[in-house]
């Protein structure tokens, strides 16, 4: 292994458990996550800062490529910004409804009861826009490519939703397609592009949502 700016190693901190609290915990944690959904009514309830910061500290612990942690996470509390993230998204949303889906993909769609209209997008207090960085620039210009950034933001995605949940709260991934008007309203930077938005809070009183159903172990594991 090269020395050239080779980071310092320390020890690992491992918490040994024991077999039993292995079960338990991975069964508490299965049957918390099994709870989550998708929710697209959300109430204006206020949500802590320190509490989004705690989530946004969870999902930047996720692994990436060589370390170079390509993600950027924008919070959004502004009604003023809010208001046009939804003006825009619904933009696309109905064009995508009425002129680029297909039959097949909107007869998918039809079930759970989706269209072109978006009002979580203000009423949730915060919006989470997450971006993707392809690159870094350095003082003299240079452009350091970051490395699996698809992967690596999509890992910390993950850990993004489970920590929502966790906390207590609910949110929705939402991927209008394009989306670079999430670029252009948050003035972000060349070298980011946007990857996923949430909106994040309480659900709304009695909110309901559709009676899904995952597939069973046996579909989704292959032991070899």
């Amino acid at each position: 292994m090269s020395d050239k700016k080779k980071y310092p190693f320390v020890n690992y901190t491992y918490e040994s458990v024991s077999e039993i609290d292995m079960l338990k915990n991975t069964h508490d944690l299965k049957q918390q996550m099994l709870k989550r959904r998708s929710i697209r009514e959300f109430s204006d309830r206020p949500v802590p800062k320190t509490l989004m910061e705690d989530i946004i500290r969870i999902a930047a612990s996720a692994p990436s490529g060589a370390n170079r942690q390509p993600w950027t996470f924008c919070i959004v509390s502004s009604p003023q910004i809010k208001k046009a993230i939804r003006e825009a998204a619904e933009k696309e949303e109905y064009e995508s409804y009425h002129n680029r889906m297909s039959e097949e993909w909107l007869t998918d769609l039809a079930p759970l009861g989706t269209d072109w209209e978006k009002p979580f997008l203000e009423v949730a207090p915060y919006l989470i826009v997450v971006f993707k960085r392809i690159y870094e620039l350095e003082e003299n210009g240079h452009k350091h490519n970051n490395y699996y950034v698809n992967e690596s933001v999509g890992i910390a995605s993950g850990f993004l939703i489970a920590a929502i949940h966790q906390a207590g709260l609910v949110t929705l991934t939402h991927t209008p397609s394009p989306m670079n008007f999430l670029g252009s309203i948050l003035e972000r930077p060349a070298n980011e592009k946007p990857f996923l938005l949430l909106p994040v809070g309480y659900p709304a009183e009695n909110v309901q949502v559709p009676a899904i159903q995952k597939k069973p172990l046996e579909e989704v594991m292959v032991w070899y």
